[in-house]
């Protein structure tokens, strides 16, 4: 079901997964790494009983593991079909960023003025990493990490979860698109934008970053959805 999975860290996932018998978590993440690789392509079925047998548990655990990945937006559940890798619309990307946008303004005006030097040197620290990164898939990670850092002060556990799948949701396309498109540089030069208006603590300043930051990465992902993916 899963091919290629050659990486170390998805080799020791798989290790722990069978060590620890049937976690949900940690199957939902190598699946999850899997449709991010390109691995799973959408609207690929996934069958349960071969899941099960690839990893060597029963079909609790993987049932389990598909309702997160839904919940993520990832996969669609019908009674039918079963498990299918979901797709993403230009239409639907676009509606993705306009949530994003609402709810991210959001967490900037609750965090701003909670955020501390030491968020915020964290912060800045996960921006050089990014500099220095090459790898699309570690580049996303980071690039959530740099924005739940500054999001977190705003103590608002919930709306940051709700982020962070709509961030998951389109991960796997971004992902694409950061790599053909050389999207990385104009990325990078937003974020310090971002961390510059936290560190003055300039809200509006802030806002209005976060705004163009999802705009124009929302642009790029509906043109490259509108070219690909008819």
């Amino acid at each position: 079901m899963i091919n290629d999975i050659g990486n170390k860290n998805e080799e020791n996932l798989i290790h722990e997964f069978k060590n620890r018998k049937a976690t949900p978590t940690i199957l939902a993440d190598i699946l999850r790494r899997a449709i991010f690789k390109g691995e799973l392509k959408g609207g690929q079925q996934i069958r349960q009983t071969e899941i099960a047998e690839q990893f060597g548990t029963s079909r609790i655990p993987v049932r389990e593991a598909l309702k997160q990945l839904e919940a993520e937006g990832l996969i669609t559940l019908n009674p039918n079909k079963g498990a299918v890798i979901s797709t993403l619309s230009a239409k639907e990307a676009r509606e993705i960023y306009e949530i994003r946008e609402l709810l991210e303004t959001g967490a900037v005006k609750f965090s701003i003025e909670n955020v501390t030097e030491s968020d915020l040197a964290k912060a800045e620290g996960i921006l050089k990493e990014i500099d220095s990164e090459s790898d699309a898939g570690k580049w996303l990670d980071l690039n959530w990490e740099f924005h739940s850092c500054l999001y977190s002060p705003a103590e608002r556990p919930k709306l940051i979860s709700i982020i962070n799948n709509l961030h998951i949701n389109v991960n796997r396309y971004i992902r694409i698109y950061l790599e053909l498109m050389n999207y990385e540089e104009r990325s990078q030069a937003e974020h310090y934008e971002i961390l510059d208006a936290y560190r003055n603590k300039d809200l509006e300043k802030a806002v209005q970053a976060t705004i163009k930051h999802l705009q124009h990465a929302s642009n790029q992902l509906v043109t490259y959805l509108s070219e690909t993916i008819k």
